[in-house]
C-alpha cells in the first residue's frame, strides 16, 4: 500500500482542518487505516483508526469527541476531521495502514508522510 496525506497547515486554537491519505495499491492486509501524530520530544502516538471495509472506528481519549475518521472507499481516501483544535495537537500527523487493531506505532505496516499541524493559542 501507499499511503501520502496531505491537509495540514496552521491554525489557531479552536479552529478545524481536515487531513487527508490517499490509499493506492491496498492489499489484503490492510485492514485497519491509521492516524497517529508526533510531537516535537514526544514519541509517535496512535489518534485514531478505521477498518477499511466495515468502517467501524476507534479513537485516542485525547481526541474523543473532537476527532472524527472516516474513509470514502470509491475515493480510496481516509480523512481526520478535527474540530476545537487545541495547542497540544500541534504535530506531524501520520497515516499508517495495519492488519489489526493497534495500539502503537509499531504495529503499523506501512507510513505515508508526514503533515505538519501547528495549532497557536
Amino acid at each position: 500500500v501507499q499511503l501520502q496525506a496531505f491537509g495540514g497547515g496552521l491554525v489557531q486554537a479552536g479552529d478545524s482542518l481536515r487531513l487527508s491519505c490517499a490509499v493506492s495499491r491496498l492489499t489484503t492486509s490492510d485492514n485497519i487505516m491509521n492516524w497517529f501524530r508526533q510531537a516535537p520530544g514526544k514519541e509517535r502516538e496512535f489518534v485514531a483508526g478505521i477498518r477499511w471495509r466495515e468502517g467501524t472506528k476507534r479513537y485516542a481519549d485525547s481526541v474523543k469527541g473532537r476527532f472524527t475518521i472516516s474513509r470514502d472507499s470509491a475515493e480510496y481516501t481516509v480523512y481526520l476531521q478535527m474540530n476545537s483544535l487545541k495547542p497540544e495537537d500541534t504535530a506531524v500527523y501520520y497515516c499508517a495502514s495495519s492488519s489489526g487493531v493497534i495500539t502503537d506505532a509499531s504495529g503499523a505496516g506501512s507510513w505515508g508522510q508526514g503533515t505538519q499541524v501547528t495549532v497557536s493559542s
